[in-house]
């Protein structure tokens, strides 16, 4: 597949993300790689992330802000020093390159599986368990019925989410996006189909949200909202999630932001499995006055023409980054992009990791 260069040079103009300039508006989607053996990350993902250094922003892989909340056996964490000191590698690398990168600080919530966690029981808004099962590294594990979060304990995982921010800037990133989407812990508050509370969490818009603003607010504290972002899927059935009214959600969630300033808003568009549909864009970038990243399945024309069209500010490319160490130049030269090999996306070793060739080395 390639690219038309001449169709795509918006997405080569300068954009400020909070106080954040970036050099371009193709950013780097955040994707679970399974690379950190004992949650640790490591020089591999530091090669990794720093290959792809040229993204206007790289936004890491769901990083745990507890331990013992493990949903994909070798996913990083950002709670201990160790953990602190080998990411300030990878930043101190990025950095050296040119890069700008935030951290996504995250919590699986029902997605957690205790066979990972000592047996630690995964936890949720409401006892509502994920149908089925997934396979990780470690092997094939079915979800668990979840312990319905008491208040206390909500405020107890706000000071997580806080702590974690407050590693991740120890650890010399440029800010971080707060995970609310895809069927995990703060999405989980979010839709109704995970969610029936009838306290201060749940019932109804500015309940379900609760959870989520004061994640914000604290994450906030720490980096100020300029450095802060966040990620929705309003659409996404991923994890056994549904909403029954997702473009309401949406309208809600553009308001209730607007006050809070952030650096931006990084929604995702569909849903991966095809079930749920609806436009979500529309309503939500008519009623939010910040800065918005949209994402999935854009090719760099639809990229471009988007931004062109003010339908978005930047466009987050996720297994084209995977597959294209070098996205941003391909796009500009229109060149030809590499495969993604799905059999190797959560593998654990360098193939299908950091072997995928540059452009200069794929015309060698």
């Amino acid at each position: 597949m390639s690219t038309s260069a001449s169709t795509t040079n918006t997405l080569f103009k300068p954009l400020n993300l909070g106080s954040l300039e970036i050099p371009n508006r193709i950013i780097m989607a955040p994707l679970t790689r399974c690379r950190a053996i004992n949650h640790l990350p490591n020089e591999l993902m530091r090669e990794y992330y720093t290959q792809r250094a040229s993204a206007g922003l790289i936004i890491t892989e769901c990083t745990m802000v507890t331990p013992q909340t493990s949903a994909f056996a070798s996913e990083p964490g950002i709670y201990s020093d160790e953990q602190v000191a080998e990411w300030k590698k990878i930043t101190d690398s990025v950095h050296a390159a040119g890069g700008r990168i935030f951290m996504q600080i995250w919590h699986a919530g029902r997605a957690v599986h205790p066979e990972l966690n000592d047996g630690k029981p995964a936890v949720s808004a409401s006892p509502i368990a994920i149908e089925g099962g997934s396979t990780t590294p470690e092997g094939q594990f079915e979800y668990q019925k979840p312990e319905a979060l008491t208040e206390d304990q909500i405020q107890d995982l706000v000071n997580d989410f806080r702590k974690g921010a407050e590693n991740a800037k120890k650890a010399g990133f440029d800010g971080v996006e707060v995970h609310g989407a895809n069927g995990y812990l703060l999405d989980q508050f979010l839709r109704d189909g995970a969610n029936n509370r009838d306290d201060n969490y749940g019932g109804s818009w500015h309940n379900q949200v609760r959870f989520l603003t004061e994640v914000l607010d604290a994450v906030c504290e720490v980096f100020t909202p300029h450095r802060v972002g966040v990620r929705f899927s309003p659409l996404n059935s991923f994890n056994d999630m549904k909403d029954s009214d997702p473009v309401a959600l949406v309208k809600y969630l553009a308001a209730h932001l607007n006050p809070k300033d952030l650096a931006y808003v990084h929604l995702m568009r569909a849903d991966f499995l095809g079930e749920q549909k609806a436009d979500v864009v529309t309503p939500f970038r008519s009623l939010y006055n910040g800065q918005v990243i949209l994402n999935m399945g854009y090719s760099p024309e639809e990229a471009a023409d988007t931004v062109d069209s003010h339908n978005a500010d930047a466009i987050a490319f996720g297994t084209a980054f995977l597959a294209n160490p070098d996205l941003p130049e391909r796009i500009r030269q229109g060149a030809e992009l590499n495969e993604p090999d799905p059999n190797t996306f959560y593998t654990q070793d360098e193939k299908g990791y950091t072997d995928y060739p540059a452009l200069e080395a794929a015309e060698a």
